[in-house]
């Protein structure tokens, strides 16, 4: 009796454990399914995850793109309103100087007057006052006019001051203009070498037009020279100065790997792509310092040829890349301009041919009171 009781205990007890064990094996597999679809949407997340590292990857170079921008367009603005209060600074000791040579100038005059009267009174009797008179007369004209010629002046540079704000402004929409310019124009940066040359001379003529320079007199673009040798040469632009000197503006300098760093978004392909830029630029200035445009028949040139770049951002990055490219280019007498600083330097040089002009007429009118 006991064994069938110990055999029923036994087979409950199996029983039991089959049930357990297939209950286990539910929650088992439950538990699998479970995991499989936990995999799934770890999977899922850490895709999502390397999309936004990605995505920050993008938007911090983006970040640190927009920050070099800023920081040129901040360095820009400073040279521009250094070279505004030089200017300001320029204009005031020039009007300082016509109020004191115009003080000095009537002081001269009124002097001549007063010898001359001496003179003439104790050589003629007090008969021959009339004829004193008369030749005192048209000297008396002379300054008259002279005062009203140095009034005049006075009144212009008054003028021509006042205007320097509008001047300013045009500065500043010339530049967004030629910022304008450089984007509607990317296809011509990615032609050849040449078309690339006629954009940067385009750019180049709009600024000398704005610069109130007059083209066949204060400059002359194209010009045909010969050197030493009797080989031809043809710089850009030849910008004349008074004194009989000379500036010579080259404008054919290659944008072709800046114009690819500005289309790529990778990298290690921009840091490439920034020394080829580099590279290009020093192998223009040591081709631009072997023409030796100073030594050509015809020309007074200053010792520096200035190498005009159109786009003042791919000059800001050649430099920032490379500290030492602005020395290697001033060693070998070349140097850089950009839009607004070859306008301000083109404006400083029209003011000297206004200042030879009022010179040479103030000779002139002293040149005649004096015969």
């Amino acid at each position: 009796m006991s064994s069938t009781l110990l055999a029923g205990l036994l087979f409950a007890l199996l029983i039991i454990a089959s049930a357990s064990i297939f209950f286990l094996q539910q929650r088992l597999n439950r538990h699998r399914v479970d995991a499989a679809g936990l995999t799934e949407r770890l999977g899922a997340k850490e895709r999502e995850l390397a999309q936004l590292a990605a995505e920050y990857v993008a938007i911090k170079q983006e970040l640190t793109d927009n920050t070099a921008e800023l920081q040129s367009k901040r360095e820009e603005l400073t040279r521009l309103v250094t070279s505004i209060d030089l200017e300001r600074s320029q204009f005031k000791d020039k009007l300082d100087l016509l109020n004191q040579s115009k003080e000095q100038l009537g002081e001269t005059f009124k002097n001549m007057a007063n010898e001359i009267f001496e003179a003439k009174t104790k050589s003629f009797s007090e008969s021959s006052k009339q004829n004193i008179a008369t030749l005192l007369n048209p000297l008396q004209d002379k300054i008259a006019q002279f005062e009203k010629r140095v009034e005049e002046t006075y009144d212009k540079e008054s003028k021509e001051r006042f205007s320097l704000a509008r001047e300013i402004k045009s500065l500043q929409e010339l530049n967004n203009r030629i910022s304008q310019e450089a984007v509607n124009l990317t296809n011509a940066l990615k032609a050849d070498n040449k078309a690339q040359g006629s954009w940067g001379e385009f750019v180049l003529e709009s600024i000398l037009e704005k610069s109130g320079l007059v083209k066949g007199r204060e400059y002359e673009v194209q010009v045909s020279l010969k050197a030493e040798d009797g080989s031809k040469s043809q710089p850009d632009v030849v910008v004349h100065l008074p004194e009989s000197r000379d500036i010579i503006i080259d404008s054919k300098v290659s944008l072709k790997a800046w114009d690819a760093l500005c289309s790529s978004d990778e990298s290690g392909l921009r840091e490439e792509l920034l020394k080829q830029h580099v590279a290009s630029i020093r192998q223009h200035v040591k081709s631009l310092s072997g023409k030796d445009y100073q030594k050509l028949a015809g020309i007074n040139s200053l010792d520096y040829v200035f190498l005009f770049m159109p786009i003042e951002a791919a000059y800001s990055a050649a430099m920032q890349a490379d500290k030492d490219l602005f020395q290697f280019a001033f060693e070998k007498n070349i140097i850089f301009v950009v839009p607004t600083t070859l306008l301000t330097t083109l404006k400083t040089v029209q003011n000297l041919w206004r200042l030879a002009q009022q010179n040479q007429n103030a000779n002139e009118i002293a040149d005649r009171a004096g015969a």
